[in-house]
């Protein structure tokens, strides 16, 4: 699959982000709308979209600045390797 580069298809594709979003949580809000579960959708995708910041700028401005994450996979196999990585000294400066 080719590199998304022409900057009115990434404009297109956020607008389609943003659409789906308000059009999925109207539906939620909608079929059985109350303070609660408008607070709680609005709580999870404001802690989605931190966690998401969290996974690609602060990790990569503070954290690790040579590593690039390509996407939310990346970002799992870079946690998922550390992990591993300090395990495997763990064991190393146990011996």
């Amino acid at each position: 699959m080719q590199e998304l580069t022409d900057p009115r298809w990434i404009k297109i594709k956020g607008l389609l982000f943003l659409f789906l979003g308000l059009g999925s949580a109207g539906l939620l809000l909608l079929d059985r709308f109350n303070l609660k579960d408008a607070a709680l959708l609005s709580i999870a995708v404001w802690c989605f979209c931190r966690f998401y910041y969290f996974a690609f700028y602060v990790i990569e401005r503070y954290v690790d600045p040579a590593f690039r994450f390509s996407g939310l996979w990346a970002f799992a196999g870079y946690l998922w390797g550390r992990r591993r990585d300090r395990e495997s000294t763990l064991r190393a400066d146990v011996r």
